[in-house]
């Protein structure tokens, strides 16, 4: 509205309520696009089998994986037998008390020919076991 005198009249009590609302609501519409969230998935478990079945299957790859020809590899008992270039090499995989599994790789014979194969295998050992 405009005066006699030729000045704005002052608001009415519903335009100001009105301007009120208007300012009000663009004010959290601008405040609340700041606060996003994004969705954090939880890790599922896996059941990716026991302990024992990842360590032997880490054994049992880490020994192809360093070169040995495998004679045999018996799970039930823990033991996987083979060779490399005359070298006898033994790996143990057993079942601890307290839960965890421990990895024994033995070698008998001409080590010279291959002095590297222990350390071949537990790199390899430790990669399939994502070390």
């Amino acid at each position: 509205m405009i005066n006699p005198i030729g000045a704005l009249a002052a608001p009415s009590r519903f335009s100001r309520a009105l301007w009120l609302i208007l300012v009000s609501s663009l004010l959290c519409a601008a405040l609340s696009s700041g606060c996003v969230t994004y969705y954090e998935p939880v890790p599922a478990y896996y059941p990716g089998g026991s302990n024992f079945d990842r360590a032997w299957n880490a054994a049992l790859g880490g020994v192809q994986d360093a070169g040995v020809q495998i004679a045999s590899a018996e799970p039930g008992s823990g033991l996987i037998r083979g060779t490399k270039d005359g070298i006898d090499v033994v790996v143990t995989v057993a079942r601890q008390a307290d839960g965890s599994v421990r990895v024994q790789f033995d070698t008998k014979g001409p080590t010279q020919r291959d002095p590297g194969l222990g350390d071949r295998f537990s790199r390899a050992y430790d990669r399939r076991m994502g070390r």
